[in-house]
């Protein structure tokens, strides 16, 4: 089995596919300030098998959800989850690259992206996704972020080699700028929010999946690949975090 068929057998079967939380999501929709009691045009942009898109179709009465992934297994898992939900009516799933939308120009009231901002680089994503924005359209992304202005070098390679766009707030918050959007928030997300709600989960599938794919030493790599990230964060977690990033198109 190639790799990447491995990591969605290891991912697919989890609640969420990178560190958040409802608390936090919610958190998010509130600071953008929109009137929830409208009919939103949302496109969640790298949605994984759906947390987040259940999420704002149950609690936006009148919104619309594009949901967006190149994974078809991820996408299955999310329409099956909005069928036992009765949300299907409200949710629409898109097998595609988000390198290549076929959205219209000015087709969406919200772009929402979080944790995978990083698959095409949160500036060429901002870039890209700007078109598709209705003028005064709200932009929620999470992106890997220095909280700190300095780090130990064990973790500041570790993320350079697997990430090199990760920088600290005032970067990210100054490219936004630079590219048509007005910041209107940003928090950090908590701990939990990687631990709780990621990593333990995740942790606790290692065995089976090992075993679903016979310990092969492809599957180990795999896992002892994400231990080390898992062990590089409850070391470090003081210096980085996922930043979510709300501004507006002007």
């Amino acid at each position: 089995m190639e790799d990447y068929q491995l990591l969605i057998d290891l991912h697919k079967n989890q609640i969420r596919q990178g560190p958040g939380g409802e608390i936090e999501s919610k958190k998010a929709l509130n600071l953008t300030m929109v009137d929830k009691s409208q009919p939103l045009k949302i496109a969640d942009i790298g949605c994984g098998t759906g947390v987040l898109s259940l999420l704002l179709a149950d609690i936006l009465p009148l919104a619309t959800i594009t949901a967006v992934d190149f994974l078809p297994d991820f996408l299955k898992v999310l329409e099956n989850q909005a069928k036992q939900s009765g949300l299907s009516e409200k949710i629409t799933t898109l097998c595609c690259a988000m390198e290549n939308l076929p959205f219209a120009i000015e087709e969406y009231d919200i772009i929402w992206s979080e944790g995978a901002i990083y698959n095409m680089g949160f500036r060429k994503g901002i870039k890209d996704w700007y078109p598709y924005l209705k003028i005064g359209g709200l932009l929620v992304v999470s992106e890997i972020t220095w909280i700190t202005n300095s780090r130990p070098s064990e973790i500041n390679q570790y993320w350079q080699q697997e990430y090199s766009e990760i920088d600290t707030v005032s970067s990210k918050m100054n490219i936004l700028e630079k590219n048509g959007y007005s910041p209107i928030s940003y928090f950090v997300l908590p701990e939990n929010c990687w631990l709780d709600n990621y990593y333990q989960p995740m942790e606790n599938s290692f065995e089976d999946f090992l075993k679903r794919n016979h310990h092969s030493q492809e599957a180990q790599a795999i896992v002892e690949a994400e231990k080390k990230e898992i062990a590089l964060y409850k070391k470090y977690k003081n210096y980085y975090s996922y930043g979510v990033y709300i501004a507006k198109k002007i």
